[in-house]
């Protein structure tokens, strides 16, 4: 079986499950893993902030952040097809108890210094003021859009204009760092906080970063422990995301690879897609996507419905050559 449902679907090397047997451990609550802190210590140098906190997943790290940055009752502005609004199970409501203000972005999912202009409420006696703007690079819902420094620049530099700070949502930022062929820390410079994920393209079987200010993270680490995250010997889990750290360098090999998956794919009658950025293809079907699915499944390729009419497959490290040429062989079969 091909899958490509999501690179949240691959196993950890030989060398990840040596790192975890391995590990230096100790309580990380008391911030006594050595492997965590070196983690955090090497996640925040390379995404160029002052500080990093490991956490299970990257939901959490996103929802921490909109917890650490707002008071109670404030609104976020956030592109409506954002994770942190549509995919995280109504968190800002739950967890930071703040009321979102979506912002409808253009086809990629950048919004502008308009937008952001436009939505910002200032507190007064009837109203909660804008306590915080989240972007998203790459844009899941988007196909895997790698947003450029300069849009992010021009968003978040309006934002602090308004004194609003700015939580970045980069799951797969290394995908669009890889992409822009642009260091992360140029991409998350202009941003308050980001969260990227070690779990997706960068293959650990668990885990997420958080980066900001040493502040930023002080505060940002009794919010884990408000959420239930605060870990103990969790340099079991830490040992594998360093290895992760060390694939960055790899990701444009995904992105090669579903560049060719689309091109392929797309010659195929009856679908159409979408021309991928970075690891993500979405294919428009003329079947329904769920019977379109089943047919692939059938055939030993799985997917993912993004649309009723829309498929997402995505590239990732347990994916070569030979399997996407496999798939669309198997895809072939399904549409036919």
């Amino acid at each position: 079986m091909i899958d490509l449902r999501s690179d949240t679907v691959t196993l950890p090397s030989d060398e990840m499950r040596d790192a975890a047997r391995d590990a230096d451990v100790g309580d990380d609550v008391y911030g006594e893993d050595p492997t965590v802190n070196d983690l955090e210590t090497q996640a925040a140098e390379v995404l160029g902030m002052e500080a990093a906190l490991f956490v299970p997943s990257g939901t959490m790290g996103n929802q921490i952040a909109a917890r650490t940055h707002t008071e109670r009752g404030q609104e976020l502005l956030c592109e409506e097809e954002s994770h942190i609004y549509k995919w995280e199970v109504a968190g800002l409501a739950q967890h930071a108890e703040v009321q979102p203000r979506i912002i409808a972005g253009d086809d990629r999912g950048v919004i502008t210094p308009e937008q952001v202009r436009q939505g910002y409420v200032e507190t007064d006696l009837h109203r909660p003021g804008t306590g915080l703007l989240t972007l998203e690079n790459t844009h899941n819902s988007k196909g895997g859009t790698a947003i450029s420094p300069a849009a992010i620049t021009a968003a978040a530099d309006t934002a602090h204009d308004l004194d609003v700070p700015v939580h970045l949502d980069g799951a797969r930022l290394f995908n669009a760092a890889a992409a822009l062929e642009t260091p992360v820390a140029d991409i998350v410079e202009p941003v308050d906080s980001v969260m990227c994920c070690l779990s997706k393209g960068l293959g650990a079987p668990v885990g997420s970063i958080l980066a900001g200010s040493a502040e930023f993270i002080e505060a940002a680490t009794r919010v884990r422990k408000l959420f239930g995250g605060g870990m103990r010997q969790a340099g079991l889990i830490a040992a594998p995301g360093l290895c992760a750290l060390e694939n960055r360098n790899r990701l444009a090999e995904d992105n090669e690879r579903a560049e060719r998956l689309a091109a392929a794919l797309d010659n195929i009658a009856g679908l159409t897609a979408h021309e991928p950025e970075t690891n993500i293809v979405l294919i428009e079907t003329d079947t329904p996507a769920a019977a379109f699915l089943d047919a692939c499944e059938d055939e030993g390729v799985r997917g993912v419905p993004f649309d009723d009419h829309v498929v997402r497959f995505c590239t990732h490290w347990d994916i070569d050559d030979g399997d996407i040429e496999t798939a669309v062989d198997a895809v072939e079969r399904a549409v036919a």
